[in-house]
């Protein structure tokens, strides 16, 4: 079965950027939307972005045109580029494909 591994949260100050990644172990990634989600404490995981097999993208609407999602089929990876970051974007950070999960990454804004 595939697997996904994570790599780029941290800590940064409001107005700071990130970029995640999410590196598939199969080559069937380039076959599917890739999707990453968020998570706080106590509330359910909400969509953050979706990237299709062509690049087609779609966000959530607390993104604002902060954010951009895309993929590299070659290496097998999605990215997140977080810009302008606010404290309410604290959260772990999961990427998915079809049912199976990234082991998520924290994402700290505060000043």
């Amino acid at each position: 079965q595939m697997t996904l591994a994570q790599s780029g949260g941290g800590s940064v100050q409001p107005g700071g950027s990130l970029r995640l990644s999410c590196v598939a172990s199969s080559i069937i990634f380039r076959y599917d939307t890739m999707e990453w989600y968020r998570q706080t404490p106590g509330n359910q995981r909400e969509m953050v972005a979706k990237v299709g097999t062509a690049g087609s993208t779609k966000y959530g609407d607390f993104v604002q045109g902060r954010f951009t999602v895309s993929r590299d089929n070659a290496k097998q990876t999605t990215y997140l580029q977080m810009n302008n970051l606010r404290p309410e974007d604290t959260a772990t950070y999961y990427c998915k494909y079809r049912h199976i999960w990234g082991p998520g990454t924290q994402v700290t804004v505060s000043g």
